[in-house]
């Protein structure tokens, strides 16, 4: 089967594809701060790179897959006060999710799938509502692996475990893998690396990376990240996404 990117086809195209034995992908990130030395587009970035290989995975094991245009903007409340970020209500975001959810299983798509990279809290509790919805109107499958939590965060790097990795040498890394021309690189190998774990701070109450001990919006190493770290990063993330898409294909209603 193949990887296709709907909105590079044509209606006819897509009327040619068998929908009940299609998965589409949905990637999703934010234009928000990431440090001096990575692109405020840094988490579609990601994002993209698990849709990409996920897809590839399940193209493999024979399923039609529609990689969706991606969604950017969304509740990113951390890192609001660094210019360049675009931050919008989390109810918004779970409205358009569902809604994009919804004219999928109107053509009779079989599975959505989120691959997200965007880590915010708020951004997070609103595609759990989104999913929450979707699963209520039981039109489609939806697999939304949450790396955040088991047993997804366990199978990334120690870096992101331990929740210094927003820009760092997790997120580095993959887009060094990706687009290493978007790295501001002798920005990069200046850092000082900073150990403060932003999601200790999230469950300590803060509200900001300024208040978590993030003043330049980056947490962990961003020296230390390689292209190899990221290759590898990419490749969990894709069997996360394929084996996430399998479950959720697996406890639908037949």
């Amino acid at each position: 089967m193949a990887v296709h990117r709907l909105a590079e086809l044509t209606w006819t195209e897509v009327a040619e594809i068998d929908l009940g034995r299609a998965v589409a992908i949905l990637p999703i990130g934010a234009v928000e701060a990431h440090g001096p030395h990575l692109p405020l587009e840094t988490d579609r970035i990601i994002a993209e790179a698990m849709a990409e290989a996920g897809g590839a995975a399940l193209a493999a094991d024979g399923f039609e897959v529609l990689i969706l245009p991606p969604i950017d903007y969304t509740a990113a409340g951390f890192a609001a006060a660094f210019p360049g970020t675009v931050s919008v209500r989390p109810e918004t975001v779970a409205a358009l999710v569902t809604d994009v959810a919804a004219a999928l299983a109107a053509h009779g798509l079989r599975c959505l799938a989120i691959a997200n990279a965007h880590l915010d809290p708020t951004h997070l509790r609103s595609l759990h509502d989104a999913v929450a919805r979707i699963g209520a109107q039981a039109e489609l499958a939806v697999a939304f692996p949450d790396v955040t939590r088991r047993p997804w965060a366990s199978r990334l790097t120690e870096e992101f475990r331990s929740g210094a990795c927003h820009a760092g040498r997790y997120e580095g890394s993959i887009v060094l893998a990706r687009e290493p021309g978007s790295v501001r690189d002798e920005v990069r190998l200046a850092l000082d690396a900073n150990p403060a774990s932003l999601s200790r701070a999230i469950g300590d109450g803060h509200r900001t990376f300024e208040e978590a001990g993030g003043p330049r919006a980056y947490f962990g190493d961003p020296a230390a990240a390689t292209a190899a770290e990221g290759e590898s990063t990419i490749a969990t993330l894709a069997g996360i996404l394929r084996e996430s898409v399998l479950a959720a294909l697996d406890s639908a209603p037949a």
